[in-house]
C-alpha cells in the first residue's frame, strides 16, 4: 500500500479547509441529501462526503456506511485531491496503491472507488464526494459527469455554510477580504514553519515553545505561554511576551499557578475557547483583569506523556483588535492539530526508545542503556563510581525452587537496589544474574551498604542461600571504558572466589 503524496499547495489547502469550520461537526441534512442522491443516481451502495485533514480523512456525510474517519495514509480520497479530475479505481484489489489497504482487505471491502474533488473558490481541493461498491461496478462518462456535478453542488453548500458562519462571527467581511487574503498567505507560511519545526529532532518542549512564539506573532498576541498540568496545579512557560515590561503582567506570570480562575477549569479542555471580553466572564480573576488582559484564547495541545498542555494567548487593554478574527482562530486550530500530532508521535517514539533501554523482567535499565551511559560519563570527564554485581546462588534457586522463584529473586533485588539509590545514580540489569550501578563518585563502603540492603530484601524471597559479589572501581583508576570494565570484573570475581572459599570452609 502506498500513501498519497502531499499536494504542492498543502499548507494553503489546510488553511482553506479550516476556514469552513466543518471538521468534527454534527451531520447536516444539506450534505446527507447530496450523498443519498449520489448513491441513487450512480446506483451504488455507498456514497460519502469526505474532507482530507492533515493526518486523516473525516466524513461529513455517509450513505451506506457509518464513521468514515481513517488515517490519511489509508485514504483513497488523499489521492483524489491531487488532481481536479475524478479518480476512478475500477478494481482496488489489483491496484498497487490500494490492494493492501485495510478498507480493501477488510470492511467495507472496497472493490470499485470513484471520487470527485471538492474545489474551493480559491482553487484548493479540500475533500471529495466519492462512491464505492464491494462488487465490480463499471462507470460511464455520464456517471462521472453526474458525480462531478454533485461535487460542485456540495462545494456550493459548503461555501454558503462558510459565508453564513463568517457573517455571524464577523461584520464587514467583504471590506476585510483583501487583508484576509494577505493574512492567509502569511499564516500559511507560519503553519508550514510550525509543521517543519515540529518535525525537527528538537526537544519537544522547546520546539513547542518556539512554535507558540511563531503563532503568537502571527495572531498579534501580547502574551503567549504554555500551561502544563502536573500532579498539583500547572507550570507556566512564557513563549512570547514583548509586553512583559509591565510589572503587573510580570507578576501575573509568577502568580498564575496559584490564582483561581477560568484557567483552573480547563485541564480537560478538548476544544479551543475564545474570550473577547475576559473581564465579563463570571470566573475572571481580578488580578488578571488588573494586569490589563482583555482577550484570551486557550488552545488544547493534547496530553502526550499524561500531562495536558494548553497554549494560552492574550491581548492587553488598548490593543488595536477587539476580537479574535476568523483567521486567528483558523491558524490557532490548524497549528494546534499539527503540534498535537507531533507531540503524540514523539511520546510514542520516546516510549519505544525507553522500552528498548529497559529490562522487561526487573524494570531496570538494560545493557544497551548501561553501555551508552558509561561511554557518556567517561566522555564528560566527571568523576564517577562503577559497580558490577553478580548474584550468587541464582542457579541453585532456579534448579530447586523453580525459574518463577528465580525471576522473583531478580525482580526484588532490582527493585530494592533502584529504591536504595538516589536520582543521580542508576541501576542496570546486564543479563542473567549480572547487574551494574553507575553513580557520582562515592566511597566503596557507602555503595556496598546500598547493595547489601537490596540483597537482604532479595534473600527473603528464596530458601536457597544467595548473595551478591560486587566489584567497585573509581573512574580515575582507568582511562577508558574497556579498562574500567575489566578492573571492575576482576574485583567482582575476586570477591566471588572469597565468598566461595568462605562457604566451603563453613561446610567443612
Amino acid at each position: 500500500m502506498t500513501a498519497a503524496p502531499l499536494p504542492s499547495d498543502e499548507y494553503r489547502r489546510l488553511l482553506d479547509l479550516a476556514r469552513y469550520q466543518i471538521l468534527d461537526t454534527v451531520p447536516e441534512e444539506d450534505f446527507d441529501r447530496i450523498t443519498r442522491l449520489a448513491a441513487r443516481v450512480l446506483n451504488v451502495p455507498v456514497a460519502v462526503l469526505n474532507l482530507v485533514d492533515q493526518h486523516r480523512q473525516w466524513g461529513k456525510s455517509a450513505f451506506g456506511l457509518g464513521d468514515t474517519t481513517a488515517p490519511r495514509k489509508d485514504s483513497f480520497c488523499a489521492w483524489t485531491i491531487l488532481d481536479d479530475s475524478p479518480l476512478v479505481v475500477p478494481d482496488a484489489r489489483t491496484d498497487p496503491r490500494f490492494q493492501q489497504n485495510p478498507m480493501v482487505t477488510g470492511d467495507p471491502h472496497i472493490y470499485m472507488y470513484a471520487g470527485a474533488p471538492l474545489i474551493t473558490p480559491a482553487g484548493h481541493r479540500i475533500g471529495t464526494l466519492c462512491v464505492t461498491d464491494d462488487q465490480p461496478h463499471p462507470l460511464g462518462t455520464a456517471d462521472l459527469q453526474a458525480l462531478q456535478d454533485l461535487a460542485v453542488l456540495a462545494m456550493r453548500v459548503l461555501e454558503l455554510r462558510r459565508q453564513s458562519l463568517e457573517a455571524q462571527q464577523e461584520a464587514g467581511a467583504q471590506r476585510q477580504q483583501a487583508a484576509e487574503l494577505r493574512r492567509t498567505l502569511e499564516q500559511a507560511r507560519i503553519l508550514e514553519g510550525v509543521s517543519s519545526l515540529m518535525d525537527l529532532e528538537l526537544d519537544p518542549d522547546q520546539a513547542t515553545l518556539t512554535a507558540a512564539a511563531l503563532i503568537s506573532e502571527a495572531i498579534e498576541a501580547d502574551y503567549t505561554a504554555l500551561l502544563t498540568w502536573q500532579e498539583e496545579g500547572f507550570a507556566v512557560q512564557v513563549a512570547h511576551a514583548p509586553s512583559l515590561q509591565s510589572p503587573e503582567l510580570l507578576a501575573l506570570t509568577d502568580q498564575l499557578p496559584s490564582l483561581k480562575g477560568v484557567v483552573h477549569t480547563l485541564r480537560d479542555l478538548q476544544q479551543p475557547v475564545y474570550l473577547s471580553q475576559y473581564a465579563a466572564h463570571p470566573q475572571a480573576h481580578p488580578h488578571i483583569v488588573a494586569a490589563g488582559v482583555t482577550q484570551v484564547a486557550w488552545l488544547p495541545l493534547g496530553d502526550a506523556g499524561d500531562q495536558p498542555t494548553l497554549l494560552v494567548a492574550a491581548r492587553l487593554r488598548g490593543h488595536a483588535l477587539e476580537d479574535w478574527r476568523s483567521g486567528d482562530r483558523t491558524l490557532l486550530e490548524a497549528a494546534g492539530r499539527t503540534i498535537r500530532h507531533a507531540l503524540q508521535r514523539h511520546a510514542v517514539l520516546e516510549q519505544a526508545q525507553q522500552q528498548a533501554r529497559q529490562d522487561p523482567l526487573t524494570g531496570l535499565l538494560n545493557r544497551r542503556a548501561f553501555d551508552e551511559e558509561l561511554v557518556g560519563r567517561v566522555a564528560t570527564g566527571d568523576p564517577f563510581t562503577l559497580a558490577l554485581i553478580d548474584l550468587d546462588g541464582l542457579k541453585a534457586v532456579n534448579d530447586s525452587e523453580g525459574h518463577a522463584q528465580g525471576d522473583k529473586l531478580l525482580q526484588v533485588f532490582g527493585q530494592a537496589l533502584d529504591a536504595e539509590l538516589d536520582e543521580s545514580a542508576a541501576a542496570y540489569r546486564l543479563g542473567g544474574d549480572e547487574f551494574a550501578v553507575l553513580l557520582p563518585q562515592c566511597t566503596e563502603d557507602d555503595l556496598l551498604e546500598h547493595i547489601d540492603l537490596a540483597m537482604s530484601a532479595a534473600q527473603a524471597v528464596a530458601v536457597q542461600r544467595t548473595g551478591a559479589s560486587t566489584g567497585v572501581v573509581q573512574s580515575a583508576e582507568a582511562g577508558h571504558v574497556a579498562a574500567l570494565l575489566a578492573l571492575a570484573d576482576e574485583r567482582m570475581y575476586a570477591v566471588k572466589r572469597r565468598r566461595q572459599r568462605a562457604a566451603s570452609a563453613a561446610v567443612e
